[in-house]
This record gives C-alpha cells, sequence and structure tokens, in this order.
C-alpha cells in the first residue's frame, strides 16, 4: 500500500519538489511514515515469520560444504575441459579456440560475487592458481559495476583486491602483488595498516631483486592430466577387429530379443550393449535409489571413506528390492555367462553424479589383499557391468586411461570389461576414470562380479600369461 502511494504521487518527479503540498507530504513520508511501516508491528511479526520459515527449512538447504564442493566443482570443469574462465563467467564453455566445447540453450552468466566466491574456495586452500584466475575475473567486473549496489553480494571491488594481490604474491609475481595493493588503498582506505604494511614489504622485497613477473604454478595435476586428450583413433591392427552383432550367447533368454553388441576395444576387452535396458526401467531404478543416495565412500586400505577424488552419491539396491531388479540381475547373467547368485557378485549401486561430478583414475578389482572386497570371501572382481541410465548433455565419458580411449555416455546402454586376466591376475589396461559431467546429471548402475562361482563358466587358459 504503502509503495502504490508513493508511486501515484511521484508519477512526476519534479512536481514533487515545485508542489509544496506534495513536498510536505514527502519529507513527512520520509520522515515519519516510512519508519513507522517498517517498525509496525505487521512487519515485525512477518520478520519473524520469515525467519521462522528459514528455521524450517534450513536443514533441507545447500550447506557450506555444498556450496564449496561446487565451487571446486567448477575449477575441476575448467581444468579438465581446459575451459577459459572469462567464458564460464559469461556463460559460454569455450576451449582457446571456437567452436565452445557445449553451448546450453539458455546461457547464464556468473556474477562479481560468483566469482570472487568461487576465487574465495580456491584461496582458502592455498591454491593460488584457480584463486588468480577466479580472482581477476571477479575484480574486472566488480570494476565495471563499482558504485552500484547488487542485491545478494557479499563482497566488493576491495574484498577482491586484497585477496587477489595476496595469491599474485603467493604465486611469486610480487610486482603485480604491489600494484593491486595500491589499487585497493585508492578504493578502501588509504590508512589500512595491513594493506600499507604489506605495500612497505612488496617495496622492499622488489628492491632486493625479489619476485619480478613470476606467474601461478602449472594448472594441472597429475590426476588432471591423466584425463588429459586422448588419441582419437586406435591403432588399424584393432581396427580390424572391431564389430558390431547380435549376441545370444547361447542363452534361451536372449533368442527372441538377442544383446545388440558393440565391440569397443580388444585390449582390454570392453564391449558396448546397447538398448540394454528401457527408458522405464531406468527410471524404476533411480526411484528406487533416490531416497537411499549417500556421498559416495572408497576403499582406504581396510576402512572406507569420502574423498575428493570420487565425487557422486550412491546407493545400493538387493535384487528384492522390485521385480525390474530381479530381471535385470537375469539378463546381466544370460548376457556374461557369469553366476550372479549370492555370494558371486554384489548387490547393484545406483550412483548419481551431478556437478562436476567425476571418479578419477582406479581400478575397480582390489590391488592389495587388505582391502575390503576380500572380506566378502568370494574372491576378487573378476568383471564390471557399468548401464547408463541418463544420458548427459556434456562431459561423463569413462576413459580407460592406459588403453588410451574414452567410452561417451549411451542412454540406456552396458558397458563390459573383463578386471581380472583369466590367471586371476590384475588386468593393468583397466584403469578407467568416470570424466567430470560438465552439464546434466549422470546416473549408472554399476554389478561388480566375482571370480568365485565363475571357475568353469571362465576357465584358465593353457598359457599361464594369459
Amino acid at each position: 500500500r504503502f509503495y502504490e502511494k508513493v508511486q501515484a504521487l511521484h508519477q512526476d518527479p519534479e512536481a514533487s519538489v515545485d508542489n509544496p503540498l506534495l513536498a510536505f507530504s514527502l519529507i513527512k513520508r520520509l520522515h515519519s511514515d516510512w519508519p513507522s511501516v517498517i517498525y509496525s508491528d505487521e512487519a515485525t511479526r512477518n520478520t519473524q515469520a520469515l525467519h521462522a520459515g528459514l528455521r524450517e527449512v534450513e536443514q533441507e538447504l545447500p550447506g557450506a560444504e555444498d556450496l564449496g564442493g561446487a565451487a571446486r566443482a567448477l575449477m575441476r570443469l575448467q581444468d579438465v575441459y581446459a575451459l577459459s574462465v572469462r567464458g564460464l563467467a559469461r556463460g559460454v564453455f569455450q576451449r582457446a579456440g571456437p567452436p565452445p566445447l557445449y553451448s546450453p540453450g539458455r546461457r547464464v552468466s556468473l556474477s562479481a560475487d560468483d566469482c570472487f566466491h568461487v576465487g574465495k574456495v580456491a584461496y582458502d586452500t592455498g591454491d593460488y592458481y584457480h584463486s588468480i584466475a577466479w580472482l581477476e575475473e571477479a575484480v574486472s567486473l566488480f570494476r565495471l559495476s563499482y558504485g552500484s549496489w547488487n542485491l545478494g553480494d557479499r563482497s566488493s571491488l576491495e574484498d577482491a583486491l586484497d585477496h587477489l594481490a595476496f595469491s599474485y604474491f603467493m604465486a611469486g609475481n610480487i610486482s603485480h602483488a604491489l600494484s593491486l595493493s595500491r589499487e585497493f588503498l585508492r578504493y578502501a582506505d588509504p590508512r589500512n595498516q595491513r594493506v600499507l604494511r604489506n605495500v612497505a614489504k612488496y617495496k622492499k622485497l622488489l628492491e632486493m631483486g625479489t619476485g619480478g613477473c613470476r606467474g601461478p604454478p602449472p594448472p594441472l595435476s597429475p590426476s588432471h592430466a591423466l584425463l588429459g586428450p586422448l588419441s582419437p583413433q586406435p591403432a588399424p591392427k584393432q581396427l580390424l577387429h572391431l564389430s558390431c552383432s547380435y549376441e545370444t550367447n547361447s542363452s534361451p533368454y536372449l533368442l527372441l530379443q538377442p544383446a545388440k553388441k558393440e565391440m569397443v576395444q580388444i585390449q582390454p576387452y570392453v564391449a558396448l550393449y546397447h538398448d540394454f535396458i528401457t527408458d522405464a526401467e531406468a527410471e524404476t531404478i533411480k526411484g528406487l535409489a533416490g531416497p537411499w543416495l549417500q556421498r559416495s565412500v572408497v576403499a582406504s586400505g581396510e576402512k572406507q571413506q569420502k574423498a575428493e577424488y570420487r565425487i557422486s552419491k550412491g546407493a545400493w539396491l538387493k535384487d528384492t528390492a522390485d521385480p525390474v531388479v530381479r530381471a535385470l540381475d537375469r539378463r546381466i547373467a544370460a548376457l556374461t555367462g557369469l553366476d550372479l547368485r549370492p555370494p558371486y557378485a554384489e548387490y547393484l549401486q545406483v550412483v548419481n553424479y551431478g556437478l562436476g561430478g567425476h571418479y578419477e583414475p582406479h581400478f575397480d578389482h582390489a590391488t592389495s589383499t587388505k582391502s575390503p572386497l576380500y572380506r566378502m570371501k568370494s574372491g576378487n572382481r573378476i568383471a564390471t557391468v557399468m548401464i547408463y541410465l541418463s544420458a548427459v548433455e556434456a562431459g561423463g565419458s569413462t576413459a580407460f586411461i592406459y588403453a588410451n580411449f574414452s567410452v561417451p555416455v549411451v542412454k540406456n546402454a552396458a558397458l563390459f570389461w573383463w578386471n581380472l586376466r583369466r590367471n586371476g591376475n590384475g588386468d593393468g589396461d583397466t584403469l578407467h576414470a568416470g570424466c567430470p559431467v560438465l552439464a546434466g546429471d549422470k546416473w549408472v548402475a554399476n554389478k561388480w562380479i566375482h571370480e568365485h562361482g565363475q571357475e568353469f563358466r571362465r576357465p584358465c587358459s593353457a598359457d599361464p600369461q594369459d
């Protein structure tokens, strides 16, 4: 009501001061009417209701860990896909040259405050390579809007300059740290004792000939380097053996509807089975797993724990959970010819990879006898069946690192590979990674089959090296 009154009275701004009645009502409104609205009983009750409403849903809202994880996801995508930070801030997923890696239907840009927060997450962990890139973008955007107030901004140009100056100092570029500190003093408090001490320190270091223009450290960690560019084509000799076929695997279960098999690689043996499940089955499995999803853990010695190198949520489904899960087990058994009866296979693991979700290079089979896998008394994981339950718009491929190839996400398809050689040793060529999801929501279901129970289904070879 107050706002409507103001709108009606001030359609012509000049009349507000020309007309003494309007001028009086304006002064009165600003002096007493507006504060009385702010401090009225209704406003107090509304504020209390707003606070109470927040408290009710606070536990379900994202926390600091979620926000930090989302910021680290953006940095991971920046590294793995060599994306420009300036492009990301403008809503463009751009590599060094055109075309863009991914073009969203609706471009969403980041604010200066958004970029500052990503840079601050890196800064707080001493990751000055990323903090410099993101804080530079924050400073650039804050300069464009300097003097204007934006709802939601919790940082400012001064904050960004302060953090960026120290990031450059830690990266060894003292001359740039000095110029940014001086700019901070111009915009903020020129008598800020801490920054004045920094300026004096930087000057002294430069006079001593220390720290000219060294930039930040190299961007890629060893694990990210493993996910770098893969060779575009397999060797010609391997191509001769790759084919597509309809497979029954001598199983009556597959006679009427054979499996659509695409041989992806000979060594390691990797096959992709298209249309392995239906859309309805995929949705059922996702729906069953949804309420039970927990942050995924990895084996660490004899324990399991969360780790930054695996960002996903997972749940386990027994075959008794639903007829769809039971039917899936029968289909996998028919396709692979392996025994999936307990305890020869694990429950179905359903995994969801969200924003920047990934899994760095790893083996599915245990490489140490201390692994929790050996407590299952059914031997090591002989084979993996990974079912893609959803499509993604970009990213999310399964990359086999040493074998130098990757398999994109194909909705409703199942990827199969042997983890162990026939002699029982682990196959080193199965080292693989789940590349970060660039755009979309990636769901997979994993079925791990163990070596015990398969002795006559996949017998040893006459060659002990096989």
